[in-house]
């Protein structure tokens, strides 16, 4: 997690350019919808193919047609993987990276590309490094290859520490140098024009973020003297989560689920924990550890609920931000799946079923488009609640008795 210094915030009565900002912001939506649109058409209409002609392929030994397994799929979009897929066969191979008894083995994973099967889904095959151990790609868990020979249980191999750059890791990344791109850009303006110059550009778009973040979330929850000294933190935890929703949201970039990582969201809320801890008062944690003004019996059961608040509060918040995110790909997802299946039993149902299915995935589009910053001003006020909390100061008289 990167932080950066607080930007000196414009006065308020200058002008914002609110209607070219309005504009470049609907320009924007708008690209993104249209994109989603295109390629949400695009996958139907290829994966309907595909089953409708999949399923008449029948297994020469079993007898039976090929089924279509929604849940496979999904979980296969939704998941971490050690490559991109942008588009039909179109990917590009990440880093992997795996320490195995004291060897280090850095390799493409390309090394492990096989082919494609006739439904268009990467295979994979063993690779073995120049340390001459042989590694396989197991659902996307990179193992160390078995003496007795390739089997589907990934149980029964060992697995090395992977250090590997995932595609939630390279999201996180990419996220994190344009932020560092945006925010010394708008710095410098602010360092060159100061406070009385009206902001234009990139400066212009940002701004209203900063200050609702500062005036909103920040002052009313933590309070204005002491709101600056953790306005880094939240403006670097909105603008990051955001963006990566964000970045989730845009078509034929791999379809990222970054915040739905539970891994990622669990270092935020492991860092709300570590600041909420560290900037704790003796009022703050009185109150946890003994409870001013409560009978003694009533302090037995008490105590350790609070205990258990400090731990619980950063767990919900971790959760809470996984499971949005994760929910919005997955039912839109999931409408996919309901084409392929119809289209398993006929064209007509298939086309039909993806009519509505498309509308109803552009809707949800919209839908995401707003939860994608709502769940980062969420995250974000919840933080702040948590400051304001931990560094209360005292003003209940009763509780010098």
């Amino acid at each position: 997690m990167i932080t950066f210094a607080p930007l000196k915030f414009a006065n308020k009565a200058q002008s914002l350019e609110n209607k070219g900002s309005m504009l470049r912001i609907i320009a924007c939506v708008s690209f993104i919808l249209l994109g989603q649109w295109t390629i949400a058409q695009h996958d139907v209409s290829a994966h309907t193919t595909d089953t409708l002609h999949s399923a008449e392929v029948v297994h020469a030994d079993a007898g039976e047609e090929e089924k279509f397994n929604p849940g496979e799929m999904i979980m296969h979009h939704i998941s971490d993987a050690h490559q991109i897929h942008f588009i039909g066969q179109l990917y590009m191979p990440l880093p992997v990276i795996v320490w195995n008894h004291g060897h280090l083995d850095v390799f493409m994973s390309s090394a492990f590309w096989n082919g494609f099967d006739e439904h268009g889904e990467l295979q994979f095959k063993s690779y073995t490094a120049t340390s001459g151990v042989t590694y396989e790609n197991h659902h996307e868990s990179i193992v160390v290859a078995s003496a007795e020979g390739h089997d589907d249980h990934a149980a029964s191999h060992e697995k090395p520490m992977d250090f590997s750059i995932t595609k939630s890791v390279f999201g996180m990344l990419f996220i994190i140098v344009l932020m560092l791109i945006i925010f010394r850009s708008v710095s410098a303006k602010y360092k060159k024009g100061g406070a009385t110059k009206a902001p234009s550009g990139l400066q212009n778009a940002i701004e209203p973020f900063i200050l609702f973040v500062r005036d909103e979330v920040a002052v009313p929850s933590i309070g204005k003297k002491k709101a600056g000294r953790y306005m880094p933190f939240l403006l670097t935890v909105f603008f990051f989560i955001w963006l990566c929703n964000m970045l989730g949201l845009i078509p034929f970039l791999g379809g990222f689920n970054i915040t739905g990582t539970l891994s990622i969201t669990l270092v935020l809320a492991a860092l709300v924990f570590l600041i909420t801890s560290f900037s704790g008062n003796g009022h703050y944690w009185g109150h946890i550890f003994w409870p001013p003004g409560i009978p003694f019996g009533i302090k037995l059961i008490l105590v350790p609920i609070e205990v258990l608040s400090i731990f619980i509060k950063p767990t919900v918040l971790m959760i809470r931000l996984t499971a949005n995110i994760t929910a919005g790909h997955i039912i839109i997802l999931a409408f996919v799946g309901l084409v392929l299946l119809f289209g398993q039993t006929s064209a007509v149902a298939g086309y039909g079923v993806g009519v509505g299915a498309v509308i109803f995935m552009i809707f949800m589009f919209f839908i995401e488009l707003l939860v994608a910053f709502l769940q980062a001003y969420v995250f974000t006020l919840l933080a702040a609640l948590y400051f304001g909390d931990a560094t209360q100061e005292h003003h209940h008289e009763g509780d010098h008795h």
